[in-house]
């Protein structure tokens, strides 16, 4: 019974030291949607600039980082703790995180990541003045660019397939600014939408009998399942263009499109200014300030396309 009663209070002691030890330091909640590529490296890219420039957790900072598993409730559960532990700042990445974290406060200050459309999410007034306690980057994609993409790698391409979750704003965004592109390009329109992981191999297996070539926007539930949709699309041999890097380096063909870990760093910049001050409702919307091409070879050899000489530079292996 003694050592029942000894292990109780160190236990206690503990969880004082640990609350004493967060006391006089500024705590940074990390509230993020679910584990892929694209997410961890904005965490990742955000915590380097916290670093980078003087922050660095357990030292002057304390970084308390939630993962939500995609489950809303999950989400909503670690939105709460942040509010009672009185987070003196929270990064949200991807749109559920940051709508589910400003349903639970007013006042605690909340930069988002890894969201496409603030206003579109109704996260923010205006880009420029977001009027509320929510500020942050935004990863809008060159989508017309990246249609022009899959024009000149797959040219004789008539019916462009697009794949997004009807769930997220962000991606019904995305495939509404596509369907302009692949229009104004003369190639026919056609969707197929999921509500979650469950869903994807049939939409994938649905879609590819439908059209020539395959567009998917940066969308978290296909950005967490390309092994699925790369499982269907490799016997099929339909090319796949991504919103972003990490779908097309796990399954797609390629991208052009922004860097993750950048823009998670440029989201660690807006951090320290919120730290030192800085009204969050003030800060306009940034946005990421340069691209990048990548080019699946291993996809490119399955599927039986030819990497134009110009974009061989940026082809490399897919990991195994």
């Amino acid at each position: 019974m003694k050592k029942i009663v000894s292990l109780l209070l160190c236990l206690m002691l503990s969880l004082c030291s640990l609350s004493a030890f967060a006391e006089d330091k500024p705590v940074i909640g990390i509230i993020q949607l679910m584990e892929h590529v694209a997410l961890s490296a904005a965490r990742e890219g955000f915590i380097a600039a916290l670093k980078d420039n003087g922050y660095e957790d357990g030292v002057n900072i304390v970084i308390d980082y939630q993962n939500g598993q995609g489950e809303a409730s999950n989400l909503s559960t670690i939105a709460e703790r942040f509010v009672g532990e009185k987070a003196d700042l929270v990064l949200a990445i991807a749109t559920p995180a940051a709508l589910q974290m400003a349903s639970k406060t007013e006042t605690i200050p909340i930069l988002g990541t890894a969201i496409t459309d603030y206003v579109e999410a109704r996260l923010a007034d205006s880009n420029e003045a977001p009027g509320y306690n929510v500020s942050g980057t935004s990863d809008m994609n060159p989508i017309a660019d990246q249609i022009a993409l899959l024009k000149e790698l797959v040219p004789e391409a008539q019916t462009v397939g697009v794949l997004y979750t009807s769930s997220e704003p962000n991606s019904v965004l995305q495939a509404r600014i596509a369907r302009e592109a692949i229009e104004a390009l003369g190639m026919t329109y056609t969707e197929v939408t999921v509500t979650g992981t469950n869903d994807v191999q049939q939409a994938t297996q649905r879609i590819v009998g439908q059209c020539d070539a395959i567009y998917i926007p940066t969308d978290n539930t296909f950005a967490s399942s390309m092994a699925i949709v790369y499982g269907v699309t490799a016997e099929s041999k339909t090319p796949v263009i991504c919103g972003e890097e990490g779908m097309a380096s796990s399954g797609g063909l390629a991208t052009l499109g922004i860097s993750y870990y950048d823009l998670g760093y440029q989201t660690g910049i807006m951090a320290i200014d919120v730290l030192n001050g800085a009204d969050v409702a003030a800060m306009p919307i940034q946005f990421a300030t340069g691209f990048e091409y990548y080019v699946n070879k291993t996809v490119a050899d399955e599927i039986g396309l030819e990497i134009p000489e110009k974009y061989l530079p940026y082809a490399a292996e897919m990991a195994q």
